[in-house]
């Protein structure tokens, strides 16, 4: 009887252990072989038989380099919006970015959601919250408002609009024309670890709500560059910023004086003939979303940036212009509102092939989101450039 439930535990364990002759492991001996069967009778896996998979010299991402064209997710996006309706249950007329090596699951890497959203003339998608910190990036179009927090916010062509876990949001498209843009998502994050919550919202927003104004509240209150509000005490915006767009506008600005400076010989930009920005939260200084980072990066043409790795995983939309992107041992050419997945440790570097007749700016413009605040918050950040570790 002992012996029966035996066999059919280790029969029903999900752990198999297989002796093998190798210089880093035991003698293959029937003694071995008994022991690993009671360590798959009990559940138990010892270290020397996993510690190159659970403890390598580097990171060895689950997802791989990837690409997505943004002509055809266009296509495909308009395509459900003539047949997929917006309302509960589907909630969002969302489609997610699917690394091709994470079993098919909707993430574009290990812990970031990409995804384009498409809503029709006149829709609106229904409000909710979730614990998942979020954004919206818009590489084209313009007529819908985002409504968080009962404060309806305007979106365009190359806005960013972050939006921290937890608030009440809805979508109304405004206009007569479809609109797309990209979300961002900390959804496999907090999906493995475990630490999701998600509730609907009210099935209709207001007519009060359905105002277009040209600025937000946020904005009227936050968005002054330098000046922070004497009415907001330390600590009374929450979790990520209380500002809930970065209109394109003073991201360009920004991108062009640090050229521009550069151009004149002073310091400011990150390499030569590359400028970046990082979307910050008003109130702190530091990121935007606590799980996310967001950057605009535009690099002049004919410039190259020098091969970067880093721990944690990256999404790049290329906003405008063209160019070569390495990432690992894929080479892409690239143009506007296309999607790559640059994943841990995999070397990544950029030639800009931009100019006039393809780039309002004559630059490679790339709006790029890592999880990067994660693996600082962790103290597991760190950059190589060029052979320097750091």
């Amino acid at each position: 009887m002992t012996s029966s439930i035996a066999s059919d535990t280790v029969t029903g364990s999900p752990v198999r252990l297989q002796a093998v002759s190798a210089a880093d492991q035991p003698e293959v001996t029937p003694a071995l072989e008994e022991l690993y069967r009671g360590f798959e009778q009990e559940l138990l896996v010892p270290l020397w038989t996993e510690i190159g998979d659970l403890m390598p010299a580097h990171p060895r991402s689950r997802a791989v380099p990837h690409l997505w064209r943004w002509e055809r997710l266009r296509a495909l996006a308009a395509q459900a919006g003539e047949i997929v309706p917006v309302g509960r249950g589907g909630e969002r007329r969302a489609i997610a970015l699917a690394n091709p090596s994470l079993g098919g699951r909707p993430f574009a890497t290990p812990t970031l959601w990409a995804a384009i959203q498409y809503l029709m003339p006149g829709e609106d998608a229904p409000e909710h919250r979730h614990t998942q910190h979020a954004f919206r990036f818009v590489v084209e179009g313009e007529g819908v408002w985002t409504v968080v927090g009962r404060d309806p916010v305007a979106m365009r062509r190359g806005d960013f609009l972050p939006q921290a876990g937890w608030n009440m949001h809805a979508h109304h498209n405004a206009t007569a024309e479809p609109m797309a843009w990209i979300d961002g998502l900390d959804i496999p994050f907090q999906y493995t670890s475990e630490a999701q919550f998600f509730e609907f919202g009210r099935d209709e927003i207001s007519d009060a709500e359905r105002i277009t104004p040209e600025r937000s509240r946020a904005e009227r209150l936050w968005g002054h560059p330098g000046l922070r509000p004497v009415s907001a005490a330390p600590g009374s915006t929450g979790p990520g910023s209380p500002l809930l767009a970065y209109r394109w506008e003073h991201t360009d600005r920004a991108l062009a004086d640090q050229l521009a400076l550069e151009a004149e010989g002073f310091a400011g930009t990150v390499g030569p003939g590359h400028a970046a920005v990082r979307f910050s939260d008003p109130a702190t200084g530091a990121d935007v979303l606590p799980t996310v980072r967001a950057e605009m990066h535009r690099v002049a043409r004919g410039a190259e940036t020098v091969p970067v790795k880093e721990t944690g995983s990256s999404v790049y939309q290329v906003f405008d212009g063209s160019g070569t992107v390495t990432v690992g041992e894929k080479t892409w050419s690239v143009t506007r509102g296309d999607l790559f997945v640059v994943p841990s440790w995999q070397p990544f570097s950029v030639r800009s092939e931009a100019g006039a007749t393809d780039s309002d700016s004559g630059a490679l413009d790339l709006f790029r989101f890592s999880d990067s605040p994660i693996f600082e918050a962790l103290r597991l950040d760190r950059t190589e450039v060029e052979g320097t570790t750091r």
